[in-house]
This record gives C-alpha cells, structure tokens and sequence, in this order.
C-alpha cells in the first residue's frame, strides 16, 4: 500500500492510496487524530515524552485530550518541526538522563504514527513525505536518515506546494499554490501537463532504487517557480497571544497560545470571538476578546502582507525570465489552516480574479497529491537555493561565499562546473573545501528561543543565511597532497556535478601527480 505523510508544524495528514477507488483518502487513526464535522482527521503535531529512555510517548490528539499540550511542562512539545535542522539560540531539556533534540522528537513523532499505521494492518510498501519548498539540506537530511530506518522498500520526497498543485485533482494548467501552514508559507507556480510529448526527467528517489520511466502515465508536473518563507500560523498565534496578554499584564503561557490559535479559528467564521480562563494560581478570571479588524492590524504591523508581497515578487521574477505572466496562470489553489484566514484570501483576491481562486480542500490537497507520484507522475524540478565555496576575504578580514552554483539549476546537470585549487603555504599536506548552501538575500526569519517559547524574527533585506554542508574534519578535507602543495600555481581540478537523486558529487584531480584523489564523491543532497 502506497502511505504519504504531510508532516505539519500544526498538523499532520495521512492518506493512502485506495487501489478499490483508484483515488487518495485521509487515514483516521484512532487516539491520534482530531476528528469533527468541520474537517477531515488532522493528527496534531504533538508529543509528550513520559519516559525519555524508555520511548514512552503520547503523540497527536491524545496530547491534547488529557491536557498534556496546556501546561507549562518541559516534557511536552509543539512546533517541533521548526527546530529540525535549525541553528537554536537557546537550550532543549535533560529528560530521564537523555539529552533531548527537535530531531529526536520528530523521529519519534513519525515512527509512532508509522507503527500505528501498521496495526491498523494497513501495513506501508512505499512512503512519500512532503517538505517544505525553503527547507535547508540539514532538514531533507534528517528525513532521509529518519526514512532510511523504515522498513520500507521505497521512500520518497516531495515539495509541499508542487504536491498541493496535484491533490486538487486537475489535469492541466498553469497552477499557483499557496500553502499557508503552521510553520511555512510557501508560493509555487507548477505546469501540469496531461500528455506531455517528451519526458523531461524525474527527481524522485525510492531509497536507493530510481522509478522505472517506462513504468510512468503520461503526465508531468513542471515546477516552474518556487518562493518560501519560515513563518506561518503558530507566529501568528505568539502575536494574538502577545496582544492580548498585554492588555491583561500576563505573560504567554502554553495555555494563552491555545486561546489564541481558538480566537483566530472563530475569526475565520465570524467577525468577533471570545474566549475565558480561569487561572488556577491567581484565582483570576479572564476574557479574551478578538475581533477581525484588530487581527488584521497585528498582521499588518508584524509585516506578515509585506513578505506575502516579497514572495509574489519572487515567483514574478522568476516567471518573467520565461515570458509568463501572471495572467496566464489558470488556478490559485489555497492550502493550509492558515489559508483560511479572511485576511490571507483577501490579500489573495486582490492579485488574482475571484473565479479563479479555489480553496475547497486546504487540508489533504498536500497529503492526496504527493501519492500521484506513487501513481506514475513524472516531475521535473529545479534547486531552490544556491550553493558556495567559502573563502577568506582579506579586505573584510572575514569568511565569505563565492557562488558556484545558482538557485534555478535544473538536474540533473548536463555538464559538470570546474574549479582549479592551489596551496595557499609552502608544505601544504591538503586542500581543504567547505561547501555551503545559501539562503535567500531578501530578507528572511530567524529561528530562536525566547524563555520556553520557540519563535521567529524577521532578518532585514540583502541578510543572507549559510548552511555549510561539509564542515566536519573528514568532510571538508578533499585533497590530501603527496607530495605537499606549495603556493604559485593550481595543484587540483575539482569538479562539481548534480545527479539525478539531487545529489553533490565531487571529483578532484592532482593535476601535479595525474591521479583522481576523489571520485564521485557525494558531499549532500541539495534542496
């Protein structure tokens, strides 16, 4: 049975394939999900941790149904996804003597609903799972490591947006996504191709297996332009929470931030919303009260429809190199919780005609999509960031990055990048190399601590954030020069080249002794 998972920040949905049906469907798993009138099962991205050394768990709904997500108790989590591969200003608990992580917590996350899965009997032959368009290489990482200790045969991956675009179930056309969740917010422009006349290529791996092209349906999905930003409701929440606290002189607590995310739910439905607590320590009782006007000010000021505009400027620049215009685009489709806020479809509808807007199934169209591929869909992709070499730059005084590889690169490349490398000291035994993966320089978020409290802040325009990718003693040593280097004159040639899989592989050759002292070496897998 093909599973896929669309691991949210907030919420995550599992469908499968129905072989009966031909068609995709949401999994309920009893305990785990939240199940109403209103929306399909959504299992909420919670985890307590009862028991550290021995893995005893309470994930999803159950967090929630016996109160565990309210308290002020370092033994419970939320939002966790964000933390994955992020440089954290802050610290994580000791639990049961274990050193706790945001990776070893998604880790558990997923491989529970997995095993939950399985004694449902819907036992799991090939894995999609979804990932945010702006994810850095260390997340993608940590999900393929994650993955990779599934028993099961094929896993894959696959943009959020680019999945979004399929599960709405149209054939053709130019597509734009909006993909509003609790974490990300991401734009994507895909070309949908119902019979496309020549096969442009594939990016997805099923572990260490590549799918079969002659096995594939006639369809392609040509992403064409992709935009994201690391913010989404649960900022949106801290702000609500960061509002009205002030008004009653509280600090926000886990309890406040669950009040908030409720008002914000209630003002997608109504103009107003309410909320009351009791505080058990202060024996004080408190009314929240939120309406629409006053929350679309707090966006406003937090300058949430400005990086919305930051982002449709991006897809603009990247379209218009290809002569496409946003009047071509066929069908804006809003995904996520986040999408549902009035002033969210407001700032939609005033860049796109009405008729055009479909928001029918915000919170599966991810989930549902990503099983096409599973299905003999062919996706043609390109990188998202772009990748550097580190130097130093004398007339700073500092580290820098020379770009060698640009945002926009399809793969697999057709020819390999070369760069010649000499010895910067006399005697020199190797040549070292950090390659870095470069985020965007318009403007970005931090992630970072505040108390308990994981947040984000905006970074100013033209700051640019730098993942390295090789930094370790093995990694970054590419040459180990016999005899030494010495400086005057280029001692290897380093080609740099993307496969299929997405993958860096490097080959170095002494130029001085005529021998490959690396081939084909793979340095990351890039996003």
């Amino acid at each position: 049975m093909a599973i896929s998972i669309d691991f949210g920040t907030s919420n995550t949905v599992i469908a499968r394939w129905n072989t009966a049906t031909q068609q995709a469907e949401t999994i309920n798993l009893p305990g785990l999900s939240m199940v109403d009138a209103l929306n399909p099962p959504l299992i909420p991205s919670l985890v307590y941790v009862h028991n550290a050394t021995t893995t005893d768990l309470t994930i999803g709904q159950a967090v929630r149904d016996r109160g565990l997500d309210v308290a002020s108790d370092l033994r419970s989590f939320a939002g966790f996804k964000r933390g994955i591969g992020a440089e954290i200003q802050g610290f994580l608990p000791e639990l049961d003597g274990c050193q706790i992580t945001f990776e070893q917590i998604g880790e558990w996350f997923l491989t529970q609903i997995l095993q939950s899965i399985s004694l449902s009997n819907k036992s799991a032959e090939s894995l999609v799972v979804t990932v945010p368009v702006d994810s850095f290489d260390t997340y993608r990482s940590w999900l393929n490591r994650v993955c990779a200790q599934l028993e099961i045969a094929q896993v894959s991956l696959l943009d959020e947006s680019t999945a979004a675009a399929l599960g709405y179930g149209l054939d053709s056309g130019l597509i734009l996504v909006l993909d509003c969740g609790g974490g990300t917010i991401d734009l994507s422009l895909v070309q949908l191709v119902a019979n496309p006349s020549q096969k442009l290529g594939f990016l997805i791996k099923f572990g260490n297996q590549v799918l079969d092209k002659s096995t594939q349906k006639a369809q392609l999905a040509k992403v064409l332009a992709k935009a994201g930003q690391n913010l989404g409701g649960t900022d949106i929440d801290r702000w609500i929470a960061e509002y009205l606290a002030a008004q009653q002189g509280l600090r926000v607590t886990s309890l406040i931030m669950r009040l908030a995310e409720k008002l914000k739910i209630q003002l997608s439905v109504s103009t107003t919303a309410t909320e009351v607590f009791f505080d058990d320590q202060a024996f004080e009782t408190y009314e929240f009260q939120l309406t629409r006007a006053e929350l679309e000010q707090i966006l406003t000021d937090k300058g949430l429809f400005s990086q919305l505009d930051d982002l449709l400027k991006s897809i603009n620049q990247q379209i218009d190199r290809q002569t496409i215009t946003f009047s071509a685009i066929d069908a804006v489709l809003l995904v996520g919780g986040t999408a549902q806020m009035p002033a969210i479809q407001s700032w939609i509808s005033q860049h796109f005609e009405p008729n055009k807007i479909k928001q029918f199934k915000p919170f599966e169209a991810i989930a549902h999509g990503a099983l096409q591929i599973t299905q003999g869909l062919e996706v043609t992709d390109f990188l998202y960031h772009s990748y550097g070499i580190r130097y130093w730059d004398r007339r700073q005084n500092r580290h820098n990055w020379h770009r060698i590889i640009n945002a926009g690169q399809p793969y697999p490349m057709n020819k390999p990048l070369e760069l010649m490398l000499g010895a910067s000291q006399a005697s020199q035994p190797s040549i070292e190399l950090i390659i870095g993966e470069l985020g965007t320089e318009t403007g970005g978020t931090e992630i970072y601590f505040d108390g308990d409290q994981l947040i984000t802040k905006n970074l100013a325009a033209g700051v640019a954030a730098v993942r390295p990718l090789n930094e370790t003693n093995e990694g970054k040593n590419i040459a180990k020069l016999d005899p030494s280097g010495f400086p005057g004159s280029d001692r290897i040639r380093v080609r740099f080249m993307i496969d299929r899989q997405r993958c860096l592989r490097l080959t170095v050759y002494d130029l001085l002794t005529s021998q490959n002292l690396l081939e084909d070496m793979v340095v990351a897998e890039l996003s």
